[in-house]
């Protein structure tokens, strides 16, 4: 099966800013509902933001007006634009469908937000 890849985490200073992207198998991409997640160690896993088929979309209350979640079925890529990052964004992020699936694996990139 093709992989799932999440790219564009790092280090960043808060009031920064970073796009992840999320490529994978056009087949999962195209017809389904789209979303990034987070977690940091020995908490749950937190739905940041989703985005449907139709491009429809919804935000976790702590990143609403910060985050903007894309997608570009013709690239089978989803995108989180995040802005005026904050220390308490810092986790791995993961894509994922909506709701998650967890046959759906990945690595998740780490974002990372301190002075």
């Amino acid at each position: 099966q093709e992989p799932v890849v999440e790219s564009g985490g790092g280090l960043v200073q808060p009031g920064g800013s970073l796009r992840l992207s999320c490529t994978g198998p056009r087949s999962v991409f195209v017809v389904n509902d789209m979303a990034w997640y987070r977690q940091v160690p020995g908490l749950q896993r937190e739905l940041v933001a989703g985005i449907s088929k139709s491009g429809r979309t919804k935000y976790a209350d702590s990143v609403k007006g910060r985050f903007t979640i894309s997608r570009d079925n013709a690239k089978n890529t989803v995108y989180l634009q995040m802005y005026s990052l904050k220390r308490e964004d810092t986790a791995v992020y993961y894509c994922n469908l909506e709701p998650w699936d967890s046959g759906f694996w990945s690595l998740g990139t780490q974002v990372t937000v301190s002075s």
